[in-house]
């Protein structure tokens, strides 16, 4: 019996060791680890977990560590986590942990399941650590390689439209010029037929314009972002017939060329965005400025859209947009519903001259 009971006791001194070092171990490791018991339930988070969240063990218990993942995620969490433990099986998952400062955080946990010294399953153990950076660098790149595709899209456009449309045009204005020269034709018969000629190279000629005008608003080096606008509108509107009623006000003098051509590329987007979707003709564009920020609005009265939906998806229009506007330090807000239409607000900060030279003094 003595030996017995020395012996139970030197194998509870030893079990009470283990599990003493593997708290250290766990308390001073750079990861987040929990552990949980046959029943799923969690029965363990170490100190670098409760630090993270912020959170006392005892709210972290059971599955109330579940109230800190992003609600997005959480379903995806728990049946990945689920369908591993029933099948005893290691797993691999992401998702978003809210931090203490309420920041949502992407987190890699990998947990693998526990077996005793009889190999008889007890429970899983698991590890996080932050992947947030390494995540938001791959949606970077994604956004990258979209918008890079998006741009050979364009060139190619541009590309088919010079060679099948304005390219076939002009060499059928040379055939035409190279046959009236050829025509034993009467002189009212000559005139007639050079006016005719003559508007086609006008007409050529406005495509062209229009063409380059897309690709980089050579008005914004000449002259300010209202008249840029404007005239971009009345051009918009002659080639899609449609009525953009177009006003500015309090602009300060003069806006940045970087913003300058950052809201002309929203109003085109947005404009080119409202034509093709929303199933109306008549838009109206706000161009103002404030003490401190430049505004522009974009707004129809058409089919409007899902706002969750179009975040979901995240449009390569929409990513453009917001990527250009986070170069000058701008905002965009979009307020839509389905059939009440659609108001893309982009804000941008200024500071003039005047305010530059008073702060530096």
């Amino acid at each position: 019996m003595l030996a017995e009971i020395t012996d139970r006791k030197s194998a509870e001194d030893a079990i009470r060791e283990s599990e003493e070092r593997f708290r250290l171990i766990a308390n001073t490791a750079p990861v987040l680890i929990w552990m949980s018991d046959m029943d799923k339930l969690c029965t363990y988070f170490n100190e670098p977990w409760l630090e993270f969240t912020g959170k006392s063990l005892e709210s972290q218990l059971g599955n109330g560590w579940a109230n800190g993942v992003h609600p997005e995620d959480l379903e995806r969490c728990l049946r990945i986590y689920t369908k591993a433990f029933d099948r005893r099986e290691r797993f691999r998952m992401e998702y978003r942990l809210r931090r203490k400062d309420g920041d949502y955080r992407w987190v890699l946990d990998i947990g693998v399941p526990r077996f005793n010294q009889h190999r008889s399953f007890v429970g899983y153990i698991g590890s996080c650590i932050d992947v947030t950076e390494r995540k938001r660098s791959e949606e970077a790149l994604s956004m990258t390689r979209r918008l890079i595709g998006a741009q050979e899209q364009e060139r190619a456009r541009i590309a088919r439209e010079l060679h099948h449309d304005i390219g076939q045009r002009v060499a059928l204005l040379a055939f035409n010029l190279a046959e009236l020269q050829q025509s034993p034709l009467k002189l009212f018969e000559v005139q007639d037929r050079i006016g005719e000629l003559e508007k086609e190279t006008s007409e050529i000629a406005t495509d062209i314009q229009t063409l380059s005008h897309q690709l980089h608003p050579l008005k914004l080096e000449y002259v300010n972002i209202a008249v840029a606008m404007r005239s971009f509108c009345q051009g918009f509107r002659k080639q899609t017939k449609v009525r953009i009623d177009f006003r500015s006000q309090d602009l300060p003098s003069p806006v940045p060329p970087d913003v300058s051509l950052c809201l002309f590329r929203v109003l085109q987007e947005s404009l080119h965005n409202s034509a093709k979707h929303s199933g109306v003709r008549h838009f109206e564009v706000r161009l103002w400025g404030t003490s401190d920020e430049i505004h522009l609005t974009v707004k129809d009265s058409g089919a409007g859209f899902d706002r969750e939906a179009a975040k979901e998806s995240r449009g390569l229009g929409l990513i453009s947009m917001e990527e250009r506007l986070k170069l000058v330090n701008g905002t965009l807000s979009i307020d839509s519903q389905p059939q009440h239409g659609t108001t893309v607000h982009a804000r941008v900060p200024f500071h003039s001259t005047s305010d530059s030279a008073r702060a530096a003094g």
